[in-house]
């Protein structure tokens, strides 16, 4: 980004003054709920004692740093996000809120989050708190997303670490289980995002963000969708012989990764990304038909990511048994 482009970001102004929403939004409130949902997850998972307000504290911390990422994010790309039909109505780029105002709301949010979380609960959840923020405000947004077609594969990261941060305030440790379902995200990040890039990659394109769609073509994309989504599934059932998950999950991660198989095929097999419709103006679940396997991967990917964490909340809630303890001795 260069200097001028940063400071009309910042200086931006508006007739229209700024609501409560505006800056709700400046907090991606949708990606703010995915990332307490599975940061709480990973707390009740741990099945550590914890103290129901420290717990409720360490949440409200991971969604507040959220929120800051979100903040940081939307100031730095507000340039790429007024190129964007799906982002320019963003507070920023319409000019509802001063690049200004969301730089210092992020920067404050993080601190605060990060400090609160390390007096609070623990040092570890606090660090790795501050390290997800800096790589997604940072080596994300700031590099990642405008430098290479790798953006969101290794940018996912900062998406996948909420669950180690809620275990890691739970247990003051951080397992293989609790890296497990960092894993199960980080690898469910790459289909999830390239099949909404296949029917948006016209937006990317006039952006200049060097999405996969945009740099390897939507052939190479949809080819990528499908092997990972091999990589992905499988992953996805693990945690049931790791003494995480119960036999519900072991039932809801098979048959939802059969279904999500089945559409990473179909998309594979489309034309999605191979034309755009300009008439849908960025609708987010608005496409032409040749698009429809791509917008259904991506709406069935987020359900299903959904419906494993909260199977695996449900069953530490409950406290069922795993599977390894249904099978006579062990495996």
């Amino acid at each position: 980004m260069s200097l001028a482009t940063m400071t009309s970001a910042i200086t931006t102004t508006s007739d229209t003054p700024a609501r409560w929403q505006d800056y709700l939004q400046l907090l991606k409130p949708r990606v703010m709920s995915l990332v307490v949902f599975t940061g709480a997850t990973g707390l009740v998972c741990a099945k550590a004692p914890i103290h129901p307000l420290i717990g409720a504290v360490a949440v409200l911390c991971i969604a507040v740093g959220a929120g800051a990422s979100g903040a940081l994010n939307m100031w730095y790309d507000a340039d790429i996000d007024a190129k964007m039909r799906r982002t320019r109505g963003r507070p920023v780029p319409a000019g509802r809120i001063q690049g200004a105002e969301a730089l210092s709301m992020g920067v404050i949010l993080s601190m605060l989050s990060v400090m609160f979380m390390g007096v609070a609960v623990n040092w570890l959840a606090a660090g790795l708190l501050a390290f997800t923020i800096f790589f997604y405000a940072v080596v994300y947004t700031m590099w990642l997303k405008r430098w290479t077609a790798q953006n969101i594969v290794i940018g996912g990261l900062a998406g996948a670490l909420p669950p180690v941060i809620g275990w890691a305030a739970a247990a003051g440790e951080v397992p293989l289980n609790a890296w497990l379902l960092c894993a199960i995200i980080f690898m469910w990040t790459p289909a999830h995002f390239w099949a909404l890039a296949l029917y948006s990659s016209e937006d990317y394109e006039k952006a200049g963000v060097p999405m996969m769609p945009v740099v390897a073509g939507p052939a190479s994309t949809r080819r990528q969708i499908f092997i990972y989504s091999l990589l992905f599934v499988p992953i996805c059932l693990v945690p049931a012989f790791t003494g995480l998950g119960g036999l519900p999950y072991l039932a809801v991660a098979g048959a939802g990764g059969l279904v999500f198989l089945i559409l990473a095929w179909r998309v594979m097999r489309s034309r999605a990304g191979d034309s755009a419709d300009p008439r849908l103006d960025g609708r987010l679940y608005d496409v032409r038909a040749g698009a429809r396997d791509a917008r259904n991967l991506f709406a069935f990917s987020i359900l299903y990511l959904t419906l494993i964490f909260a199977t695996l909340l449900v069953e530490a809630v409950l406290g069922l048994p795993t599977f390894l303890n249904l099978i006579p001795g062990g495996l």
